[in-house]
């Protein structure tokens, strides 16, 4: 934990966008229509009523209907349909 600490710190420090030092994951949403995801690291699951996506920092999970990836590539991926709710869940801590 000390060591994200430390990068945040030092990103912050050398004015660097904390996406491209930790790889935090970038949510682009437009409307309740779109979503687009960067910084990703796989697909968990995918239903058209539920899409979950694996982060560095944990899950990113979109609930909603006639969900849809239209498109991903191994930066960024564009999910379409009516998205419900998005919901981020952290890694837990380790002691």
């Amino acid at each position: 934990m000390e060591r994200e600490q430390l990068r945040e710190r030092l990103a912050s420090a050398a004015g660097m966008p904390k996406d491209v030092t930790m790889k935090a994951a970038v949510v682009t949403v437009l409307g309740n229509f779109e979503a687009c995801i960067e910084n990703y690291r796989g697909i968990t699951e995918y239903t058209e009523c539920l899409v979950r996506i694996q982060t560095k920092g944990g899950q990113i999970r979109l609930t909603g209907r006639h969900l849809q990836v239209e498109y991903y590539t191994n930066d960024e991926m564009k999910i379409t349909g009516k998205i419900g709710s998005i919901e981020f869940t952290g890694k837990e801590e380790r002691k």
